[in-house]
């Protein structure tokens, strides 16, 4: 159990020995010390069993879309793990909560959100895991900092099967009139 009492089942020695999966974590808030919780959410991402912190985008602010409250914050992280898409959702959601996350309504304003936009080019579809996230190419506050990270990787690229152009990003024009109809701005 670690200090914040997050806990994920299984040793993490056991883990050292099953392969990567390339994974990003769309991260945002708009309550609080966001700049401090997205630092805290960067190391409490890296210290899950069986994953490595690859890098983190740029911050970039935003106003809300579909929904209200003060503009949010954004990043976006890059997570090489043995953990599979349901495990890695489930401590997204655990960590929202050490967080002082609290979902009063659809779309309420947060402390933190962390949602899995895309993992190892998986495709899914449950009633608790949709891969890849189904609105992330309809907001700049994801497409942004993913596009960032994307060309930072370059050929760092950390997944040999899945290279960059399997995220497939929208075009260029799509994603300028993305970000000037939400505002956004990198930081």
């Amino acid at each position: 159990m670690r200090r914040d009492g997050l806990h994920i089942s299984g040793a993490a020695d056991a883990l050292s020995a099953v392969p990567r999966h390339l994974a990003f974590v769309g991260m945002g808030g708009n309550l609080g010390d966001v700049r401090a919780r997205l630092a805290r959410a960067q190391e409490d991402l890296a210290a899950l069993p069986g994953t490595r912190l690859v890098g983190v985008s740029s911050l970039y602010e935003t106003a809300p879309v579909d929904a209200s409250g003060p503009d949010y914050l954004n990043a976006v992280a890059v997570l090489a793990s043995a953990l599979g898409p349901q495990e890695l959702l489930a401590a997204l959601l655990a960590l929202e909560i050490v967080h002082d996350r609290e979902r009063p309504y659809h779309h309420a304003p947060r402390t933190l959100d962390l949602d899995l936009l895309w993992f190892g080019g998986a495709t899914r579809q449950s009633a608790t895991l949709s891969l890849p996230h189904p609105r992330m190419m309809g907001r700049a506050f994801v497409l942004e900092p993913l596009a960032e990270v994307l060309a930072r990787l370059g050929d760092d690229w950390p997944c040999a099967d899945c290279p960059p152009a399997a995220v497939g990003l929208p075009p260029e024009a799509e994603r300028a009139a993305l970000r000037a109809a939400q505002r956004i701005r990198r930081l």
